[in-house]
């Protein structure tokens, strides 16, 4: 399989660059990054080191690919030591990290694009940020990033439509989450059935499959159980009722099946208006165990709790559930927020399982963000995800209480070619001496 792979992303990369001669100029670019990061050592406490990069760009047309030749280090760590380099960075299965070349090396590649989002070829490997196939029922938000800045990880996610070669009856999304170690795969076949037919509504009506899975649900853990792979599998509807650009409303519904017969089904409804306001409500009719957006923008953190669940027989009943989005985007996306919340109809439990299923608590997922060149020379993004509400305290005490949290923010400062960034990530984790696993990093970076 991971042959396969790497043929296939040579064969890609290939084809891309052919392509990519056809689109435009070449232009280069390159930059000296200089700070500090905290990172995580394997026994669970923080680490500073210090940090010195050199991250060259180059674009041809809709080509782009960039990369970060990082080193950490320690200046005059002992009277008789000069500089110690963190080995961690070059060195496989470092202090029995289990990291391979692969592991170490391909993050090397910051990123490689072509295209942009909605083109009919997009492709994109190294972070990613937000990733969703379909609807989102199973894979909604994914993202590989949240160990920056201590481990980056390497990824794909492809989008393929027919209409690049005028049969615009199919397309094709896929994902890899880690190509080094091909632990998270999926992807959606779609197909547009009513395309040619002029028929109002019809003609953009979605059919699509969508499988996940993850091969090595205990990655990141210790000391493993031997979880088995976890497949997600399912198929959606999608279909725009209204495609005005003032109020674009469109409808979809997705089934789900996981393991040990635990089935999903949703049906919603969303849209943007006036190209400003964001807006989404689901339905959600959930069987015993199952849960909703299996692959979520922190499932790297939790992937082995939901492995645990996935290995047990489901009991007790199912539940009906809701999801409410809203947010708002101006000034072509330079300043944004947007705000979910889900949760089952019944009564949170009173008592907490030994391995709680987190649908059965509401769960709030907030992003907010001001782009470069709105606020002088301040830009910043930042995210806050809650799990369990009302679980440890009152629904509103939880709300604000960073235990089944995740916070990430981004702030970053320009002056000239100069830019000052501050990264900060905070994920709750019990087996952590302080309950929490902190990363941090403060650098700045000067393009030329």
């Amino acid at each position: 399989m991971r042959r396969v792979m790497i043929i296939f992303l040579a064969l890609s990369l290939v084809t891309v660059g052919i392509w990519a001669q056809d689109e435009g100029g070449f232009n280069f670019q390159a930059g000296i990054v200089l700070g500090t990061d905290v990172i995580t050592d394997q026994a669970g406490n923080p680490e500073t080191w210090n940090n010195l990069g050199f991250q060259p760009d180059l674009g041809f047309g809709k080509f782009g690919i960039g990369f970060d030749f990082t080193m950490r280090f320690h200046l005059m760590p002992s009277d008789s030591e000069a500089i110690e380099v963190y080995p961690g960075d070059w060195v496989p299965d470092y202090e029995g990290s289990g990291k391979s070349l692969l592991d170490l090396y391909l993050p090397k590649i910051m990123y490689f694009r072509y295209g942009m989002r909605g083109d009919p070829l997009y492709a994109k490997l190294g972070s990613i940020e937000d990733l969703t196939l379909g609807n989102g029922f199973i894979v909604g938000n994914y993202a590989n990033t949240r160990f920056l800045p201590g481990q980056r990880i390497f990824g794909l996610q492809l989008n393929l439509d027919g209409g690049l070669f005028d049969f615009p009856f199919v397309g094709l999304e896929l994902l890899t989450g880690n190509l080094a170690q091909l632990d998270v795969i999926g992807g959606r076949l779609y197909i547009r059935p009513m395309v040619t037919t002029g028929l109002p509504l019809l003609e953009d009506l979605q059919v699509g499959v969508t499988a996940a899975m993850d091969n090595k649900p205990e990655l990141y853990v210790d000391t493993p159980l031997g979880n088995a792979p976890v497949a997600v599998y399912g198929a959606d509807l999608f279909l725009p009722l209204i495609k005005s650009q003032l109020f674009p409303l469109a409808a979809f519904t997705e089934i789900a099946f996981e393991p040990n017969d635990r089935t999903g089904f949703m049906v919603g409804a969303g849209g943007r208006l006036v190209g400003i306001i964001t807006y989404g409500a689901q339905l959600r009719i959930l069987g015993a165990g199952f849960i909703p957006v299996y692959f979520d923008a922190n499932y790297d953190v939790f992937r082995a709790l939901k492995s645990d669940i996935m290995e047990t027989t489901p009991t007790g009943d199912g539940s009906i559930g809701w999801l409410a989005k809203a947010g708002m985007s101006l000034l072509d996306d330079k300043l944004f927020f947007d705000v979910s919340m889900d949760g089952p109809f019944k009564a949170i439990p009173a008592v907490a399982a030994l391995n709680p299923n987190q649908a059965d608590y509401p769960h709030l997922r907030g992003v907010a963000g001001i782009g470069e060149g709105f606020l002088g020379g301040f830009f910043f993004d930042f995210s806050y995800e809650k799990y369990f509400l009302g679980m440890d305290n009152s629904f509103f005490a939880d709300l604000v209480d960073p235990n089944n949290a995740v916070i990430t923010a981004a702030v970053n400062f320009r002056t000239g070619a100069a830019v000052f960034t501050l990264l900060y990530n905070l994920t709750y984790n019990p087996d952590s001496p302080n309950n929490f696993d902190v990363t941090s990093s403060l650098q700045s970076s000067i393009k030329f």
